[in-house]
């Protein structure tokens, strides 16, 4: 039997292990940042822009898997909801803990126990830990945007951290 059929309904799943999953996005994330030429002032332009290409591909990618047998989306709030309850749920085995809109375009994601977040640590810890975990970030961000785009709404995403291991995102949409 041939795996690659689509149709074949006795396909086994791909599996990637979760720890191998972590540990990948820690090591891209160092070898972005290692590799990058970026200011000596600090300005990590340069970074943020290869991270979130990355995660914006990445999330077109898995719209594009995940969607293919799905009706359209009537409006907005049912795409966030979308990304908020089951492409989450698919990423990081939970969904977001806090969604809240201002009906507007603007839509607040909070997860409490951030994935990719819940083993950092720094010596210093509060702010400068947040500080050190926003490259991270960077990835999701453009997981979410790519998402977004592919199910066509285009939109800027960024995300903050004061406390380890909660992340917000704010998704703006773009008119």
């Amino acid at each position: 039997m041939n795996y690659n059929e689509d149709n074949s309904s006795s396909i086994p799943p791909r599996l990637v292990s979760e720890t191998c999953m972590d540990l990948f996005l820690i090591e891209m994330v160092d070898t972005v940042c290692r590799t990058t030429t970026s200011e000596p002032d600090g300005d990590n332009d340069a970074i943020f822009y290869k991270l979130e290409t990355l995660g914006y591909v990445v999330g077109q990618r898995l719209i594009e898997r995940f969607t293919k047998d799905r009706l359209r989306f009537v409006d907005t709030l049912d795409v966030v909801k979308f990304i908020c309850k089951d492409l989450w749920t698919i990423m990081f085995k939970k969904q977001i803990d806090n969604l809240k809109t201002n009906h507007r375009g603007v839509y607040v994601l909070q997860d409490n126990g951030f994935r990719w977040f819940m083993r950092m640590s720094t010596d210093v810890g509060g702010a400068d830990s947040a500080k050190k975990a926003m490259p991270y970030v960077w990835f999701p961000c453009g997981i979410i945007r790519g998402a977004l785009a592919s199910l066509g709404v285009p939109s800027v995403v960024v995300a903050e951290t004061s406390n380890l291991p909660q992340c917000t995102f704010q998704i703006k949409i773009a008119k």
